[in-house]
């Protein structure tokens, strides 16, 4: 194989007591927590969410690297490929680990960007030595050589042919050319943005509040998902070609083609940056892919390097949980990028419609003067207009957040209050819900029980009702509460499961109860209002505290900022020592707790090995022989992946203590507790049962789960040992938080107050972090995420009273 080339942008310069647990003396609260692993922490782990279960091209890369260098010089075999490897990139099982995959291929582009030798020709060269390898050596390298000069004398027929280079935007016109001149007055100064984008207000599009509201707006049916076409051979051939003379390797032809469809020979032809559209690839690798095919033509100005990066920027911003950025943190990064003028890039890539321009705030425009008096008068006393925020984005998320907005302000107008249906009046959620569309819900776990009561109260009035939860456990516990034939995971109803779908393809359903609102991404959402028809009653319950959704968007966060529905917060306080704890944590505060029976345990500790010593002692001997709670049933959570008390360390140790084998399967064995990457976001915790031709088979507390075999590399790994992030929306009787000295960047509010809310009966806190954790939970909070959802939602709504 072929590695991609690194190095920097074309034509620039780069860059132990055994029952410590259960002492008296630390049967207190924490008065302070652990931290996380090796920076991999909470904050970052949930800022950028790359599907973990994907291929990770970047991995291929770095190998292909190390042969080709191995063939320059065996000596310096291994330096590229350990200064281009991602830090363990390819061991990502869960989506919502995509946080720490970008961080660790962050750092490993710093690396390679310092490599400014990474075209194919270094190598090509032959080896000095006189031996049958020189031989072969300068065979390759002569065959390569020739195979170069075919690629500059074709590049040379390409430059004869080719037009002088045309100004951005100049073959533009009409609306295009309009839009790209408002951009470029309204972010220079020279006129506000009331000028260009100003014109008669819209007409309402939601219906007049009251009584004698006309019927709703008729809900557009979902278009049908058309299947893609199979990729024919000669096409994967084709761009196994390309790939091989851009020195990339071959097996990523199936991802190119997948992304730019049957003619991707021609376009990554034309535009080697097109290869950034493939997951894993950074623009180092697109870099060096396009000194390859350009040669002299490829410069750091090349507007098609430009546009390219600005969508590689916006999809790096939606692993983060944005949904667009504002233009000057676009600009920021595209001189970070060695991107010449960033100003010129941004406007280029609106022009040729890579990204999408919105604005907000903007200032209201005055009412025009009647006479020349008048307009001087207006001048001088008149005060300065607020700017414009420019916002970039891309189509798919911008239409998924309009689409959002759409369908949640149909619910919202769909007549409820005349169905016939006689709701108890025995609940603040129950009144709101029996007469709203949409509904908030917030609370803690114990809020379950009131969300879980409306479908009951729904089913006894006659409706059709069903509940639905983020993950298989969060689908159990509601199943208790509501009975089995009425709750589901959310991905599950999507896919079929449960009621049905009426002759316009919505369920069939009057009320629907999301429990887990808050790990609703932006896209999920969309697809799932746009599934419910009109007059359907909807209720998002969530807990505004927990970590966010591992794609982009904040749903849930939004629609109660938008205040256009009626909000009810749940007044039922979590139970035992460590529903006071955590209850303490969401409002800033880590409290110091009474925990007679040990509910909460400190276990203080030096450094990372001692952490994991700690935990295998815990969830192996102590927990089971003090508390009665099986190993089975307790859950081992830390800050991330990567580090010396990572899950990978953590759960070496603890297959090496509870269940030792040689990894037969694949690396795991029959009884070995494994974590199953099954969608962005969502794990299934299992116990590996057999593996057959099919895959690897679980038993997810009663329910089978299989892993396809071809999944088991990329999106399975031990369990034993979760992220907050893998957690969220599951629950176990004992947890062990384990939070050592070198965790202390990454902690913050909605980290530990998800990490300590996953136990039910026991929290044993292995801590190292000393004054940091309590400055987390009072001061940290996670980086605000940029999204449309609200403001869009203000401009079909009135914002509901409270």
């Amino acid at each position: 194989m072929t590695a991609l080339p690194q190095g920097s942008a074309p034509g620039s310069t780069a860059d132990e007591s055994a029952e410590a647990e259960v002492a008296s003396e630390t049967a207190q609260a924490p008065a302070e927590e652990p931290g996380a692993a090796e920076g991999a922490g909470p904050g970052a782990e949930g800022e950028a969410r790359t599907g973990a279960e994907e291929a990770e091209p970047a991995d291929e890369l770095a190998a292909e690297e190390a042969e080709r260098a191995s063939a320059a010089d065996p000596a310096d075999a291994a330096e590229p490929a350990d200064a281009a490897e991602p830090a363990d990139a390819a061991e990502g099982v869960d989506a919502a680990e995509g946080v720490e995959r970008a961080d660790e291929a962050g750092g490993a582009e710093a690396e390679a960007g310092a490599d400014e030798t990474g075209g194919p020709e270094g190598a090509a060269e032959p080896a000095a030595d006189a031996d049958a390898a020189e031989a072969a050596q300068v065979s390759e390298a002569a065959a390569e050589l020739a195979a170069q000069r075919e690629l500059r004398a074709r590049i040379e027929q390409r430059k004869a042919e080719k037009e002088a280079p045309i100004p951005a935007g100049t073959k533009l016109s009409g609306t295009a050319a309009d839009l790209l001149a408002a951009v470029r007055a309204v972010e220079s100064g020279e006129k506000s943005g009331a000028t260009f984008f100003a014109g008669p207000p819209p007409a309402p599009r939601g219906p007049a509040p009251g009584p004698a509201q006309e019927a709703a707006p008729v809900r557009p049916r979902a278009p049908e998902s058309a299947q893609a076409p199979a990729t024919s051979a000669e096409a994967l051939a084709s761009v196994r070609s390309v790939l091989s003379r851009g020195g990339a390797p071959e097996t990523l032809a199936a991802q190119v083609t997948g992304a730019l469809g049957e003619q991707a020979a021609e376009r990554l032809g034309a535009d080697p940056w097109q290869l950034l559209s493939v997951s894993g690839v950074r623009p180092e690798q697109a870099d060096g892919f396009a000194r390859a095919l350009l040669g002299a033509e490829c410069r750091p100005d090349d507007e098609r390097r430009a546009a390219a990066l600005v969508g590689w920027i916006l999809e790096q911003a939606a692993l983060r949980g944005h949904t667009a950025l504002t233009a000057d943190d676009v600009r920021g990064a595209l001189a970070g990028r060695s991107v010449p003028d960033p100003d010129e890039a941004v406007q280029q890539a609106i022009a040729e419609g890579v990204v999408l321009v919105f604005q907000d705030g903007l200032a209201e425009e005055p009412e025009p003067a009647e006479d020349a008096a008048d307009t001087e008068a207006a001048e001088e006393t008149a005060e300065p207009v607020e700017p414009v925020e420019v916002l970039l984005g891309l189509d798919r998320y911008a239409l998924a957040e309009e689409s959002l907005a759409d369908g949640l302000a149909r619910l919202l107008n769909s007549p409820v209050g005349n169905d016939g249906s006689v709701w108890p009046e025995d609940g603040e959620l129950i009144r709101a819900v029996a007469g709203s569309g949409l509904v908030a819900h917030t609370g803690g776990e114990a809020a379950r029980a009131e969300s879980a009561a409306v479908v009951t109260a729904a089913a006894a009035a006659g409706l059709r009702a069903a509940g639905a939860a983020h993950t298989m456990d969060g689908q159990r516990r509601l199943a208790e509460l509501t009975g089995p034939l009425a709750a589901f995971t959310l991905a599950g109803l999507l896919s079929g499961e449960g009621p049905g779908r009426d002759a316009d393809g919505a369920l069939a359903l009057d009320v629907l109860v999301v429990q887990d609102a808050a790990q609703l991404d932006v896209e999920t959402a969309a697809v799932l209002v746009e599934s419910l028809a009109d007059g359907c009653r909807l209720v998002l319950s969530g807990d505004p505290g927990v970590l966010g959704p591992a794609g982009a968007g904040q749903v849930f966060q939004d629609v109660l900022s938008a205040r256009v529905c009626p909000v009810v917060a749940s007044r039922l306080p979590d139970a035992g020592p460590v529903g006071e704890l955590v209850s303490g944590i969401g409002i800033g505060e880590l409290n110091q707790v009474e925990a007679p029976g040990k509910e909460v345990v400190i276990v203080p500790v030096r450094d990372a090995g001692e952490a994991v010593h700690r935990c295998v002692q815990l969830l192996a001997d102590s927990i089971p022989r003090a508390f009665g709670i099986p190993v089975e049933q307790a859950q081992a959570i830390t800050v991330g992946h990567g580090g010396s008390a990572g899950t990978r360390a953590l759960n070496a140790a603890l297959k090496q203590r509870l269940n030792p084998g040689p990894g037969r399967f694949g690396g795991f064995d029959p009884g070995d507790r494994a974590a199953y990457a099954q969608d962005l976001g969502r794990t299934v915790v299992g116990t590996v049962v057999e593996a057959d031709a099919e895959g690897l088979r679980l038993d997810c507390a009663g329910t089978p789960v299989l892993v396809p075999k071809e999944r088991v590399e990329s999106a399975l790994r031990h369990g034993w040992a979760l992220t907050a992030h893998q957690a969220v929306g599951m629950r176990w009787p004992a947890v062990v938080a384990v939070l050592p000295g070198d965790a202390a960047q990454g902690l913050n509010r909605p980290w530990v107050y998800t990490a300590f809310g996953r136990a039910e009966r026991h929290l044993s806190v292995v801590h190292g972090v000393d004054q940091a954790l309590p400055r987390a939970v009072a001061e940290v909070l996670p980086a605000q995420r940029t999204t449309r959802l609200t403001p869009l939602l203000h401009g079909l709504m009135k914002p509901a009273e409270q």
